[in-house]
């Protein structure tokens, strides 16, 4: 999967389930703060992930998320290993 269609998706089921805007997702914006994330909307956006992606994820895997950009990567090699 090209790597802005990943970008497309997951800001798409971003905006949706956090009810943010797409637009204030920059790659370099702290991921947790911009989306205002709890631990609760933690266990929602790995889920988000899982469905949308089919891919698992686990805890340990978003310890070096910390923001958009990390995130695209992250999707980005794991989808297409």
């Amino acid at each position: 999967m090209d790597k802005q269609l990943i970008i497309n998706k997951i800001n798409d089921g971003l905006a949706n389930e956090f009810e943010k805007d797409a637009a204030t997702f920059l790659p370099d914006a702290d991921m947790r703060q911009t989306l205002e994330l709890d631990s609760l909307d933690m266990v929602d956006l790995v889920v988000l992930i899982e469905e949308d992606f089919g891919i698992k994820v686990k805890k340990e895997d978003f310890s070096s998320i910390k923001t958009f950009k990390n995130l695209y990567d992250f999707l980005d090699s794991r989808i297409n290993r």
